[in-house]
């Protein structure tokens, strides 16, 4: 007879997230206890933590975060950050032993901004001479690891159970207008500290319970504008998704999810003539980026975050709100442990986008 854990749970990994749209700032600490609450959807091979809004103090620098095998490797890759950044601060990123994580790489914090002859000489902006600058430490230097690499934000990751990768990081004395988080039930891929989720590129950040099916033609069209996919993971691609849509195209997030999570065609022709045209030319246009198969997701951004799941609601995904709070989980019961008196709490439907944006402050 098969036991738990030796069978396959393609329903697994758990999601959770809370924004203020005020931008006022809270404790890691209470994404930690949502993300616990569903301690069964993950098998400890992979949890982390987005939170944006952390240091706002270095808000106008690029905040890396690194995994290094080696001393030699990260000598290597502080040469290559000393070449084209003006590095502000560098530390270790403060942990705590703890039993439950082992293994652990080198894990260091670097605050950088382009050096201006480097920028100025590679005839990129800004944003897109960092995100090469990361693909390159990520694709040149064996045995180093950029996960996070946007401003006054980071990504926190690990191999374990996600409430035991948040002790390891002390998330609780971090403060954010913005927490995602993400417990792993790895179906195909091995667990490792560079596969933990959120995936992240610049200020994009991107939590996932699924899996899907579309991978291969997804990876060969993104990777037609520039981008490398090293993980061989979903999750990744993902990520890169959101930043062509985003930064590149300049959709917008609803947009976004009109192509990703894209309508049948027969639900398109029963649409207005307007919206009929709109979503004719996402879906032509983008038709490389659409993603198939069963997913939810929560997208974090430098001004809000985003919660989609796939158009067939596949997998679960719960929304509440409580005054200027919005709490996205895989089940109501992460949300309503943080936040037992909700005003409001429903169900996306498949497709639908839930955005939301910081009415001000936090950035």
């Amino acid at each position: 007879m098969q036991r738990e854990g030796q069978v396959r749970i393609p329903s697994g990994c758990a999601i959770s997230g809370v924004i203020d749209k005020t931008g006022r700032r809270m404790s890691g600490e209470a994404i930690i206890k949502s993300i616990a609450v569903m301690h069964e959807r993950s098998n400890g091979l992979g949890g982390g933590f987005a939170a944006y809004g952390i240091y706002p103090e270095y808000k106008d620098f690029y905040a890396f975060h690194i995994f290094y095998e080696t001393s030699a490797v990260k000598r290597d890759c502080e040469d290559f950050l000393e070449r084209h950044f003006d590095i502000i601060n560098l530390s270790k990123i403060p942990t705590r032993k703890i039993k439950e994580i082992t293994d652990e790489p080198l894990i260091w914090r670097y605050f950088v901004t382009p050096l201006p002859t480097k920028l100025s000489d590679s005839q990129l902006d800004e944003r897109e001479f960092v995100a090469k600058c990361v693909f390159r430490v990520n694709t040149r230097f064996d045995g180093a690891y950029v996960f996070s690499s946007g401003k006054n934000m980071g990504v926190f990751k690990a191999v374990g159970y996600p409430e035991d990768v948040g002790r390891f990081y002390k998330l609780e004395d971090y403060e954010g207008w913005c927490f995602t988080a993400h417990g792993r039930y790895p179906t195909n891929t091995p667990g490792w500290w560079g596969g933990a989720h959120p995936f992240a590129l610049l200020d994009y950040s991107v939590v996932h319970n699924g899996e899907i099916s579309s991978y291969d033609a997804n990876r060969r069209a993104i990777e037609m504008y520039g981008y490398k996919c090293t993980l061989q993971t979903d999750t990744e691609v993902i990520t890169y998704i959101i930043d062509y849509l985003h930064r590149k195209k300049q959709l917008s997030f609803e947009e976004i999810a009109a192509v990703i999570a894209a309508p049948f065609w027969q639900t398109i022709e029963r649409m207005d003539t307007a919206e009929r045209e709109i979503h004719e030319y996402l879906r032509v246009m983008f038709s490389g980026q659409l993603i198939t198969g069963p997913f939810s997701i929560l997208v974090g951004f430098d001004n809000g975050l985003m919660a989609l799941n796939d158009r067939l609601k596949l997998r679960s995904m719960v929304v509440g709100e409580k005054g200027d709070l919005v709490y996205v989980a895989s089940e109501e019961s992460a949300i309503r442990l943080i936040e037992p008196s909700l005003d409001k709490v429903w169900s996306p439907k498949g497709g639908e986008a839930v955005v939301v944006n910081l009415n001000g402050g936090g950035k």
